[in-house]
């Protein structure tokens, strides 16, 4: 009997704001999944159209999240692992084996593996990569309106140097991750004046 593998991936875990979004994606035994692939190699425009084929196409997906609360009260790699239970918990049908991208196996209820690189090597990691971005991206977006001024929408959270100097003249925000070096320095500056 083929068994049925879920593959997982996270986005978000480097940027300064918003939750960590994790995705779960379970394939149908022997199915064919060419074209999922790494999420950071598509263009937004593709990512959408794959992410609508990989809910259609999929056997189960889910999505799963960490809010900026808990990545500041756990840490990020603990908030990243939750994110990850949540997702497989969210799945309609469970799966008996687990594949996560990266080099650390979240604290899961199955058995499974962790795959350096698995994004681009493994087709239910690169369709978990997809949706986690697709959801992510559609979040900030969200979060650009209830957080203005700092351009969410445009660097998606991530410390680029228009959001850290967004962040040095209008403080943090409540999307913002105050564990995070880049957050805790504005804090201490505080607004510029």
């Amino acid at each position: 009997m083929a068994l049925l593998v879920a593959g997982i991936d996270e986005v978000g875990r480097g940027c300064i704001a918003g939750p960590v979004i994790a995705a779960a994606v379970i394939f149908a035994p022997g199915q064919d999944t060419g074209g999922f692939d790494d999420s950071k190699r598509l263009s937004p425009q593709r990512r959408l159209a794959l992410a609508g084929q990989i809910r259609s196409a999929s056997l189960a997906w889910a999505v799963g999240r960490a809010e900026v609360a808990e990545i500041d009260r756990l840490n990020i790699l603990q908030a990243t692992h939750l994110a990850m239970c949540r997702a497989v918990a969210a799945l309609p049908i469970p799966p008996d084996w687990v594949k996560v991208d990266g080099n650390r196996y979240p604290p899961l209820d199955f058995p499974g593996e962790a795959i350096v690189g698995g994004d681009a090597s493994v087709a239910e990691i690169g369709a978990a990569s997809i949706l986690a971005k697709v959801f992510r991206d559609r979040e900030m977006q969200v979060l650009d309106r209830l957080c203005p001024g700092y351009a969410l929408g445009v660097h998606k959270g991530y410390p680029t140097r228009l959001h850290v100097d967004r962040l040095a003249s209008l403080g943090a925000s409540i999307c913002h991750r105050r564990s995070f070096a880049p957050v805790r320095d504005a804090i201490g500056r505080g607004p510029a004046s």
